[in-house]
């Protein structure tokens, strides 16, 4: 399962982190690395972007970079 599929108020772990080069960098130096959790905030009324809340600050993503970050262990 990847990020982009969480549902709002559910919260999962990160297990893997996708992508390429700067944007897999980027991504990790936010802070989402593996065995983090996370929390679905917030979604756009049209689905893009999210909001989740990991390490205690929010952090937007666009879905096509959440559906780079694979979860597991999803809690209502």
């Amino acid at each position: 399962m990847t990020l982009d599929e969480l549902a709002i108020g559910q919260s999962a772990v990160v297990t893997a982190v996708g992508g390429e080069g700067a944007l897999r960098r980027r991504l990790l130096d936010m802070g989402i690395t593996p065995k983090t959790t996370v929390l679905m905030r917030k979604k756009a009324p049209m689905g893009d972007p999210v909001e989740i809340c990991l390490r205690g600050y929010e952090l937007t993503l666009r879905l096509e970079d959440a559906r780079k970050i694979e979860i597991t262990g999803v809690k209502a």
